[in-house]
């Protein structure tokens, strides 16, 4: 069997996923309506007439806030199912080398992310894991809803008309402005605006947007890109859907902060890790009534493209240097896990 070199931080190539871990999925259970799949970050279980959303994800590219910040993410994939968090089961991994303080700091964090969200910890693990060189919190949320509320990135539906909040490398240019400070710095960029850009970390949450535009009716899909930005997003929008997606790149808004750090760091903004973004679709005829609740909740949107047609699934980004084809899913891909392994940090 071929051998894999481990880099500082990474996920599973695709095509292991589907060989190893999709296939491999225990009993087959009739109050499963949706399990593992590519492209689709939440579980569904048929809980008599509600459905119960679960998903759980891991944050290992971050140190400052690393527990306020799981219990984000992970939440954000409840509420792209439509509704809301209200269950949170931390793991806490501490490294070799850990102090009072660090736990201190993470579970205060957990509790503060949670209260904001108001849900609660319910369980989870605590302890310490021999060559582990950072924290490692992992997060399982869970929601609950109806079965008629419940929403997939599956649903997808050609014509529909592609959004996203915000912009793109949010959380990305937020952990490059508060763990890479002193190499931002020698390259040149200035205090402020490396201050300004680690407070993008304050708009992570994509729960008040997600779970507005599903109670409205609004959307038929929604997604959030975490590792591998936009880009992977997109791909993973359009396999879970089995779609053609296209969109271009000049729609897409890039603050200015980030086309910054990009230029000095050197990466691709739309490949870059982007939690608090929302990618979603919405019939041509709900547009007017999704860019209402967004205006109403104060959150930036841009329309970047169109679900093109039910088929092998493809994304054409239109770039202003020539038309880039995503055809497959790179979920081991993410510019940030590049700089870590170029900039590598322990502490």
């Amino acid at each position: 069997m071929a051998m894999f070199e481990v880099t500082d931080m990474g996920k599973i190539p695709g095509d292991l996923l589907q060989k190893y871990v999709f296939k491999r999925v225990g009993a087959c259970r009739s109050d499963v309506l949706v399990g593992p799949r590519m492209g689709v970050d939440v579980s569904l279980l048929s809980a008599n007439d509600a459905v119960i959303v679960a998903h759980c994800d891991p944050i290992v590219g971050a140190l400052r806030k690393i527990g306020w910040l799981a219990v984000h993410i992970a939440c954000n994939d409840v509420a792209t199912a439509g509704v809301e968090p209200r269950w949170i089961l931390p793991t806490i991994l501490l490294p070799e080398k850990w102090s009072e303080n660090m736990l201190d700091t993470i579970t205060r964090d957990i509790d503060s992310a949670a209260k904001e969200l108001n849900v609660a910890v319910v369980g989870g693990h605590t302890g310490y894991a021999v060559g582990v060189q950072r924290p490692i919190v992992v997060v399982t949320a869970i929601g609950i809803g109806g079965k008629d509320e419940v929403l997939t990135s599956m649903n997808a539906k050609v014509g529909d008309l592609i959004y996203i909040t915000k912009g793109a490398a949010l959380e990305g240019t937020a952990i490059l402005a508060s763990d890479f400070r002193d190499v931002l710095l020698s390259k040149g960029v200035s205090l402020s605006v490396i201050e300004k850009a680690e407070k993008f970390m304050n708009e992570v949450s994509i729960v008040r947007e997600a779970t507005a535009l599903a109670k409205a009716r609004a959307v038929t899909a929604m997604h959030d890109p975490t590792r591998g930005g936009i880009a992977e997003g997109l791909i993973e929008l359009a396999t879970a859907s089995n779609t053609i997606i296209e969109v271009w790149e000049n729609k897409i808004p890039v603050r200015e902060e980030t086309k910054i750090f990009a230029e000095k760091l050197g990466f691709d903004p739309l490949w870059m890790i982007s939690s608090g973004t929302l990618i979603f679709t919405t019939p041509k005829n709900m547009k007017k009534k999704a860019e209402k609740i967004l205006d109403k909740l104060g959150i930036q949107y841009a329309q970047i493209g169109i679900v093109k047609a039910r088929s092998e699934p493809k994304v054409t980004i239109h770039r202003e240097t020539g038309i880039e084809i995503i055809e497959k899913p790179q979920p081991e891909r993410d510019e940030l896990a590049t700089i870590w392994e170029k900039y590598a940090r322990i502490t």
